[in-house]
């Protein structure tokens, strides 16, 4: 592949390093490829519309029935199945057309917004909603391994820290935008199930960027078949001991650091006296979702030159700080402050993590092990709120918000890959990362 092919949105992985003018691996270096430009762009829009649901949702449920339990339970319905189907999924994608299935998923979940709305318009039955938010669920859980097999390959491996960081932010960056717009939706007299039909729409962006782009489609090239295949992506992170250490950390972290994501709008109006359907619990959230907007795109950007082993570790602690300060905030207004810096130690650790994850996987590894990353980081998360929901009920927030804190700091240590030895990682001469220095040498922050 020449220089200039990496222009072409071709089906073919850039095997070549392009000739971009840019630093590689940074956020510039990802974006001088026109097919990660044109999916990145349309899923950014469609995730706009997603936020303004996953924002407004819990808080309708939470409004409507004052439960934390319940909004807890509408958090699984929809983030559950990746717990679930994430496996069967990542098989699944191995098997058909992953640009295919993703259109088709994206079309049902479209469908089900719609179905959503009419449901919130009519006041239906708490239950109802819940099932229509599991549908949504399943079609993400099915669409995920596919989509996160393939969008890495649009760059080369040598810009992929750049892309993931990229990903990371417009993902945050939408969980501010998805507020706002809400938000002024609402100003100009849109009803919540109104919302949600625009939210319906702008799935189209991302389809209509598939429709446009022709996605990579890797296959593995493995003897194993039948059921066994449920278990290579297991073998192969078993196999490869920094997959392992990296999976199991964030499965815990996501079950016990991050329950008041879930619960958000319960931990604002238990811990700091603010309504989870005013505009003031939306520009808390907006809040912390810039901040996580910042730290997932400072991996890629201005925090680029420290080496991701390093941020790993100063994010847990900053995370754990943050958390441990908002747990005892009583007012309105510091929790904007501690919020925003929470929100960045979360996604910056987050996307330093998913990056090192990344890069110690081979191009036909992804759609194997990519599902045990949707298991242990968005699939535990609704277990814990699950969990957290009946026990922020009876004791309140501030408890479980310190436990998270101090189960950071212990990741803190059991997370530093520093130490570990060079057959924990992926090669380099297989597109692995580039060691770290000894840890009295390296840069620190």
């Amino acid at each position: 592949m020449s220089s200039t092919d990496h222009q072409s949105g071709a089906a073919a992985p850039v095997a070549e390093p392009p000739d971009h003018g840019h630093e590689p691996g940074t956020a510039r270096a990802a974006l001088s490829y026109r097919a990660f430009r044109i999916v990145f762009i349309g899923l950014a829009l469609s995730q706009v519309g997603t936020w303004m649901q996953n924002v407004l949702l819990p808080a309708y449920i939470q409004d409507r029935t004052g439960r934390p339990s319940l909004v807890g339970v509408a958090i699984f319905a929809q983030l559950g199945p990746l717990l679930l189907l994430s496996i069967p999924a990542g098989v699944l994608a191995d098997k058909v057309s992953k640009q295919k299935l993703m259109i088709s998923m994206q079309a049902i979940s479209a469908a089900l917004t719609l179905a959503t709305a009419a449901l919130v318009a009519s006041d239906s039955a708490v239950e109802w909603i819940l099932l229509s938010q599991l549908g949504i669920g399943i079609a993400n859980a099915l669409n995920a391994p596919a989509f996160q097999s393939s969008m890495p390959l649009l760059v080369h491996r040598q810009d992929l820290p750049g892309a993931i960081s990229l990903n990371s932010a417009m993902i945050n960056g939408s969980r501010v935008m998805g507020p706002v717009t809400a938000a002024i939706l609402g100003v100009i007299g849109l009803s919540m199930a109104q919302i949600f039909v625009v939210n319906a729409g702008t799935y189209l962006f991302f389809i209509g960027a598939l429709l446009v782009v022709t996605m990579p489609d890797v296959k593995l090239k493995s003897k194993v078949k039948g059921f066994a295949r449920l278990g290579v992506g297991v073998s192969i992170a078993r196999n490869r001991k920094v997959l392992a250490r990296l999976l199991l950390g964030m499965c815990t972290f996501s079950l016990f650091s991050l329950v008041y994501i879930g619960l958000f709008p319960s931990v604002a109006e238990l811990a700091f006296d603010i309504d989870a359907d005013s505009p003031t619990y939306r520009w808390l959230y907006a809040t912390w979702g810039f901040g996580a907007f910042f730290g997932a795109i400072s991996v890629g950007t201005f925090l680029s030159g420290f080496h991701r082993r390093v941020l790993i570790v100063r994010g847990f602690q900053g995370f754990a700080i943050a958390l441990a300060v908002f747990s005892q905030l009583r007012d309105q207004a510091s929790p904007f402050v501690i919020g925003f810096v929470l929100g960045f130690c979360y996604f910056m650790t987050a996307t330093a993590i998913t990056t090192s994850l990344q890069l110690n996987m081979r191009d036909d590894e992804r759609a194997s092990v990519m599902p045990l990353w949707f298991m242990v980081f968005g699939g535990t998360v609704p277990i814990g709120n699950l969990i957290g929901g009946p026990i922020i009920e009876a004791i309140g927030p501030r408890p479980v918000l310190l436990f998270g804190a101090a189960w950071a700091v212990f990741l803190s240590w059991w997370l530093d890959l520093r130490r570990k030895p060079a057959d924990w990682f992926l090669p380099e001469a297989d597109g692995g990362e580039v060691a770290i220095k000894p840890i009295n040498a390296s840069r620190q922050i």
